[in-house]
């Protein structure tokens, strides 16, 4: 039993990481395309929704689509309404792929897996690398699912097993409140109905129950986002809430309909697993019918719920642990950690900046000068802290890791420097100049700025994971942002070239704007140096050589 039982937490393991796979590839390969193309089709609500429910069916994850709408709220670039219509959206999404993820393809796996590891290891270009990934992760989940069923069919007829399931065949409710709880534990609705869909299929558990846990699962998939975006600002909450709020209704409303035995699964499909599902794809499309017409509403609500003002904040406690100065390798590692809460703390203020270019917010702009504050300081605390740790004898690996910590500090706090000065200062002189960019001008801003906050997020990974992969990805960004940076000031050209009044008015805030926002993305860039010299690709010197004459230098 204890044998199966691993078998089983491997494969829903494996589930796990695989999904994990598939998104990271599409992260790496075409977020910032996704992100383009989602504010591209938010123009309306119902475009907005089907930009949402792709993107999720893309990258196999409704709460990443989430945290993506909730950052285009906080920069005021979608209004809230019309990002809780893209969370929505990618929601249905989601149940949609977990349709396409039941279908029976074992006899093809090999093929696929071939064919993606085949372009993961040959591959030319980044991308392509990328595709292969993904493919691979696509192959896994498959390999996962039939693992589940393996595992899951011989303890069907466990006494244990068996009195565990007539248990939550009489108590549906606790079986609703165990999908939302195990859907929060994966931290991924897609693979926990997934695994509800596959215990169904081997008998595992009755449909009835099946049911319940997977309309659970979409309880526990909407508190995902809420928890991990409850202390940004307040935009993004309300897109949470609301999505939240709307779903844990729709959960109740199919939960009391289950109870009450006026529905008949069996018009869901041929068996247990597709019926699951089915209703999964059903509670979602409803949910998308009613909600979408009302997401004005909605955000309404949750803006009267939520506090009007927050609590001012205090400062977190310091990774910076002075009794684990005795212990270098600890201590090295506290450091680490306070060099990854300087990071969030300056993306965070990266992604509100874009706001106040378009409506100024005082309030606002008093936040990232008091966030930036806490970045100084602990800018300030590590280059003191790493100091006395370098009083000690530590060995030269351990010495050249401290002054990599003190330098991808300085670069961290550069960065949150350029944005509470330059880019609020700004935003402030276009307030008081009553000004504004015009409307391609604006577009380019935001689609530029998104860039850097793309990047910005995966130099957070990068000091998270030390992945020499995503390092040298960011390192390959600085170049290409620079380019971008160029196209955008040649842009901005042309439309002085054609007199508009707005680019005459803002043409200097608009290429300092420019400017400062690629010196923000080197500074974010700077943190993937160490492992890209470490892995050998980065270069000492981006000089070309020197031409010879006549055989000499």
């Amino acid at each position: 039993m204890i044998v199966l039982a691993a078998q089983l937490a491997a494969a829903v393991a494996l589930l796990l990481w695989s999904t994990r796979l598939i998104r990271t590839g599409v992260e790496r390969a075409f977020m910032p395309e996704l992100k383009s193309g989602l504010k591209r089709l938010s123009g309306n609500a119902i475009s907005a929704a089907a930009g949402g429910s792709f993107a999720a069916m893309v990258m196999q994850s409704a709460t990443a689509v989430a945290l993506i709408s909730a950052g285009f709220a906080i920069s005021g670039m979608l209004a809230a309404q019309t990002a809780l219509a893209l969370v929505l959206g990618a929601e249905l999404g989601s149940a949609l792929m977990t349709r396409v993820l039941i279908l029976p393809v074992d006899s093809i796996l090999p093929f696929v897996l071939l064919i993606g590891v085949t372009a993961f290891f040959k591959a030319n270009t980044r991308k392509t690398k990328q595709v292969g990934r993904i493919i691979i992760g696509l192959a896994l989940v498959f390999i996962s699912l039939g693992m589940i069923r393996e595992a899951t069919a011989p303890i069907g007829d466990n006494a244990i097993i068996q009195s565990i399931a007539a248990y939550f065949r009489d108590d549906l409710v606790s079986a609703y409140v165990l999908g939302a709880a195990l859907t929060w534990a994966m931290h991924s609705s897609l693979a926990a109905v997934l695994t509800f869909a596959t215990f169904a299929a081997t008998g595992l558990i009755a449909a009835p129950v099946a049911a319940a846990l997977v309309i659970g699962a979409n309880l526990g998939g909407a508190a995902i986002p809420f928890a991990l975006l409850w202390n940004a600002e307040r935009p993004a909450r309300l897109v949470v809430l609301g999505n939240l709020v709307a779903r844990g209704c729709i959960t109740v409303v199919f939960l009391i309909i289950l109870i009450s035995g006026a529905a008949d699964l069996g018009l869901l499909g041929g068996n247990v697993a597709n019926q699951v599902v089915a209703l999964h794809i059903l509670l979602n499309g409803t949910l998308l019918l009613v909600a979408l017409p009302l997401t004005g509403i909605i955000i309404r609500i949750a803006n009267a719920t939520l506090p009007r003002h927050i609590t001012k904040e205090t400062p977190s406690l310091s990774a910076l642990d002075v009794n684990a100065l005795d212990h270098p390798p600890l201590a090295l590692a506290c450091a680490q950690r306070e060099l990854l809460r300087m990071s969030e703390t300056v993306q965070s203020i990266l992604i509100s900046v874009m706001h106040l270019f378009r409506n100024w917010d005082a309030e606002q702009a008093r936040m990232i000068e008091r966030r930036e504050d806490e970045i100084d300081r602990m800018h300030f605390e590590t280059k003191i802290y790493v100091s006395r740790l370098r009083e000690n004898n530590i060995d030269p690996d351990q010495d050249k890791k401290t002054l990599e910590i003190v330098a991808m500090a300085n670069s961290l706090e550069e960065a949150a420097d350029r944005i509470a000065t330059s880019l609020v200062g700004l935003a402030k002189k276009m307030s008081d100049e009553a000004i504004t960019f015009s409307d391609e001008g604006l577009d380019d801003i935001a689609h530029f700025h998104d860039q850097i906050v793309t990047n910005g997020q995966l130099a957070l990974s990068v000091l998270t994971t030390g992945d020499a992969e995503a390092a040298r990805q960011l390192v390959a960004e600085k170049d290409r942002i620079r380019i971008e940076e160029q196209k955008l000031q040649e842009r901005h050209l042309k439309r002085l070239q054609r007199g508009g009044m707005a680019s005459i008015e803002t043409t200097n805030i608009h290429q300092e704007t420019l400017r400062v926002l690629k010196q923000i993305n080197a500074a974010l860039t700077y943190v993937a140096y160490p492992i890209a010299e470490e892995t050998g690709d980065l270069l000492e010197s981006r000089l070309a050589r020197p031409r010879t004459v006549g055989g000499t230098a």
